[in-house]
């Protein structure tokens, strides 16, 4: 493909060399530019990838897209200048791969909780109904049963059009896809063309980055905005975000709701830690999942399912046999009776939820006997991220829980005590007596563990399906389910 048909759609500011040049890549990082690739210099929030147009020229570029031209340039690379590569690098990428997400009926699901598990649901679905089909999520990134590993929620532009374009070599009819504030706001999903949308929730997250709820806000909004005509969004009606995120959408919009009159509705006639008996729109189903919010995302689910066609009672069927994503809700059994559960959640509204939801079966268990078992939580928060949310989630936590143990997460490059710190400040006299500060993870589930006695549950949160822990810019491995899966057999 040349140079000319790359950028036809970017209105250039200023073009110097020749446009006929054969590119035969694409990247924004230099070190893997390759001879005749392009490469977008991107201005990041810690690098600035203008720094490293000498680097691409030396490894082989044709051509850069870039803000500022270089004063020395080379004869045999064309320098093309726009306002903003962050504008335009999702329509570069998308030309150069074929538009490749117009070959799909590409869903993207947003929201601060429940991306995840909406999106994978729907992959298992779908490919349970026979259909090929892509993922790209926080967990992993799927073609079929391929596995491709995930460093972001959304990848950048260049790979997200990459990956879209071998889902469609690989005869795919569906993709369904995690959009992160990050990546709507950066235009990583720019050029993309969605089938549909789905909104979860607001709630605080990510404001290292948004500094504003507002400014958080009005980035989740931005993906509604880009819906084509002829798309569905579907919003969660219990949020009252949900109206002000398709209020200039041009998709159908639909609602789903566990409370008020919807498109989508349902409530839980029983439920378990094995699972739970829903009415949904007037039709009884059992599923493996616990938690009103899961309520609210298999909902979501199912609305678009049937807004892709499937019919109510199919998508029913195969919603009896899905089962939890991994690190989501996970339970773990001792041989005492004690019932570790593991999860992702990270803010203080996931942190509610998730207590909400173990709180319920709880109750459901011990309904007309004298004791209640405790609820004992394990939880930290992340290092280099929001710290506004620490106490916010350590006083949630205490709420719900008999016992608290705050512990470290991801430290990064943090010091775990002023992370705990920070938690602590959140809690009330009453709340600290009941709080136990132990700053090694794998210690604090041990200890956990050993405050517990049969019917009692540990809610291990934070980490859910990471596999590591991040101290100092070094990943070391730790898992959650491992470790308590290692103390409850010794």
């Amino acid at each position: 493909m040349t140079l000319k048909q790359i950028i036809g759609k970017i209105n250039p500011i200023a073009v110097f060399g020749s446009l006929d040049r054969e590119i035969t890549g694409i990247n924004i990082d230099s070190r893997r530019i390759d001879k005749g690739h392009l490469f977008v210099a991107m201005r990041g929030t810690m690098t600035d990838g203008h720094q490293f147009i000498d680097k691409a020229e030396n490894n082989g570029a044709a051509a850069i897209v870039c803000e500022d031209i270089p004063e020395m340039r080379k004869d045999d690379v064309t320098y093309v200048k726009v306002d903003s590569t962050q504008d335009v690098v999702g329509t570069l990428a998308t030309t150069f791969y074929g538009n490749p997400s117009k070959h799909l009926k590409l869903i993207g699901v947003t929201g601060t909780n429940g991306k995840t598990t909406i999106a994978t649901l729907l992959f298992n679905m779908f490919r349970q109904m026979g259909h090929h089909c892509g993922l790209l999520s926080t967990v992993c990134n799927y073609i079929d049963d391929d596995a491709i590993p995930a460093d972001h929620t959304t990848p950048d532009a260049i790979e997200l059009n990459k990956l879209l374009s071998s889902m469609v070599e690989r005869g795919c009819e569906y993709a369904f896809m995690e959009c992160s504030s990050h990546a709507i706001h950066q235009q990583r999903i720019g050029g993309l063309t969605f089938a549909g949308g789905v909104f979860t929730n607001l709630t605080r997250d990510h404001l290292d980055y948004h500094k504003t709820f507002e400014a958080y806000r009005d980035a989740k909004k931005m993906f509604f905005d880009m819906l084509p005509k002829g798309s569905f969004a579907i919003i969660n009606a219990d949020d009252k975000n949900g109206v002000f995120m398709v209020q200039n959408t041009k998709a159908i919009v639909k609602t789903y709701s566990t409370r008020k009159m919807a498109d989508f509705k349902a409530h839980i006639l029983e439920c378990h830690f094995e699972g739970m008996y829903l009415e949904i729109n007037g039709q009884e189903v059992g599923v493996q999942f616990i938690g009103k919010f899961n309520v609210s995302n298999l909902l979501a689910v199912y609305g678009t399912a049937v807004s892709l066609g499937k019919s109510p009672a199919d998508v029913l069927v195969v919603m009896s046999t899905l089962k939890s994503v991994s690190g989501r809700l996970q339970p773990v059994h001792s041989k005492e009776g004690v019932t570790a559960v593991i999860d992702y959640a990270h803010t203080p509204d996931a942190l509610s939820n998730v207590l909400s939801a173990i709180g319920e079966v709880v109750d459901s268990r011990v309904r007309g006997t004298a004791e209640r078992p405790q609820i004992i939580t394990v939880c930290g928060a992340g290092g280099n991220r929001d710290k506004g949310k620490r106490p916010l989630m350590a006083a949630e936590a205490a709420r719900q829980s008999d016992k608290l143990i705050l512990t470290s997460d991801n430290p990064r490059f943090e010091d775990p005590q002023e992370i705990i710190n920070d938690m602590v400040a959140g809690l009330t006299p009453q709340q600290r007596k009941k709080t136990l500060i132990v700053t090694d993870r794998r210690e604090a589930i041990r200890t956990a563990v050993m405050l517990a006695s049969r019917g009692d549950v540990i809610l291990i949160a934070g980490k859910g399906h990471e596999d590591y822990q991040e101290i100092q810019g070094v990943k070391h491995h730790f898992d959650d389910k491992e470790v308590v899966t290692e103390i409850f057999n010794n």
